[in-house]
């Protein structure tokens, strides 16, 4: 029997044995308590043991949780207390636990910027929890694995877009089945900028609405993030594509991404000058991530059988659309998510891999033009939301 000392109470030398749970039916966490006294004719051989607490014990059990408790890790990452504009993310510590099963801790090395993250930083779309950190793409390094977790080991590079959200962060806990390998030829940076953006073209271009040769579309914001992947995807395809941008310098790069006419929207009616292009038959499909501004143009840009594909709002939600106005050209009208294209591993797998195949083989060249350190989240934000930004903006932690 091993005994630990314990102290004294009330005069009497208190000690506490361990019972091992394969000699008795006593389950580990459960502990006796030996009152032994100086009267000798105690008898030894028949002692009494009474399940009980006092505070000594309780004292000395709650030290040694604390002596063999894990540190708590605390890293850096915005945070959101409140809705609204770029000010209220906020650069904080937070407290980072353990990888369970099933999961894994990395520590980020780049992280993609996305008008999804402007979207539920203002409420348009709701957190699941308050306060929260937004942030659905990034890339870094396995630091941890949970237990007994197969095809993941410490050291690899792997990248996640969607959710869960909150890769605003040094450090995050991830699920092992929601991040995938990043090839060796594509680094870090570049891997955080186009893996949001880069799936969601891929599920626009090749599936949403399948896009094959002699096709003619509509990508506004041509010269955004996705945008620009939009060209340069559909222009590969064999596609004629017509881009629509805000300024001559942006106009300039939708050109060298693909773009066979770009429209400079504030100088001329893009309804009009799509109308003129295609000689009044219209475009097979339009990609408007734009939204309340554009809608109803782009609408009337479709020929007959056309798809809008409304994929973002970044002029606000568009006013509510009556069916009766599709019927007139039989018009096919899908609001897409991501998320619901690739809710499979296989689905995830097969996108991200044609995406970073693409990288690798020239099809779509990554602009990151804009890199911010992850403490000047809201500049970004503030920049990518007035439109300062083109092509991919990226957060380093």
């Amino acid at each position: 029997m091993s005994l630990l000392k314990l102290g004294f109470y009330n005069q009497r030398f208190h000690l506490l044995r361990f019972i091992p749970p394969q000699s008795s039916n006593v389950s580990p966490s459960t502990f006796w308590v030996q009152n032994l006294t100086n009267n000798n004719t105690t008898n030894h051989s028949s002692l009494s043991y009474t399940p009980r607490i006092n505070p000594v014990i309780a004292k000395a059990l709650r030290t040694e949780a604390a002596a063999t408790a894990q540190p708590i890790r605390m890293v850096k990452a915005i945070r959101v207390h409140q809705l609204g504009g770029p000010q209220v993310l906020k650069w904080e510590d937070v407290e980072l636990g353990e990888p369970k099963e099933g999961e894994i801790r990395i520590k980020n090395k780049a992280i993609g910027l996305n008008f999804i993250d402007i979207y539920f930083r203002k409420g348009v779309y709701k957190a699941a929890t308050m306060p929260f950190t937004p942030g659905m793409e990034a890339v870094g390094e396995v630091t941890a694995v949970g237990p007994g977790l197969t095809g993941r080991k410490v050291g690899d590079i792997v990248a996640y877009a969607g959710n869960p959200m909150g890769s605003y962060a040094e450090e995050q806990i991830l699920p092992a089945d929601k991040v995938v390998p990043v090839p060796p030829s594509v680094d870090p940076i570049t891997a955080a900028s186009i893996m949001l953006k880069g799936m969601t073209a891929q599920f626009l271009v090749r599936r949403c609405f399948k896009v094959e040769s002699g096709h003619t579309v509509l990508v506004h914001a041509a010269a955004g993030g996705v945008g620009s992947l939009l060209c340069q995807w559909a222009n590969a395809l064999g596609a004629t594509v017509i881009g629509t941008v805000s300024t001559k310098e942006k106009a300039a790069q939708a050109k060298e991404d693909g773009c066979h006419h770009v429209i400079i929207y504030k100088e001329e009616d893009f309804v009009s000058r799509v109308n003129e292009i295609t000689s009044g038959k219209g475009v097979e499909v339009v990609y408007d991530s734009v939204g309340k501004d554009t809608f109803e143009g782009s609408l009337a840009c479709l020929k007959p059988r056309g798809y809008m594909v409304s994929f973002g709002q970044s002029s606000g939600t568009p006013d509510p659309v009556p069916l009766s106005a599709l019927a007139p050209k039989s018009l096919f009208l899908t609001r897409p998510s991501m998320m619901q294209y690739t809710s499979t591993r296989d689905e995830l797998l097969e996108t991200a891999g044609e995406v970073f195949a693409n990288v690798a083989s020239g099809v779509l060249r990554v602009r990151v033009n804009h890199k911010y350190p992850l403490s000047e989240a809201a500049q970004a934000h503030a920049d990518l939301e007035n439109r300062r930004t083109t092509g991919s903006v990226v957060l380093i932690p």
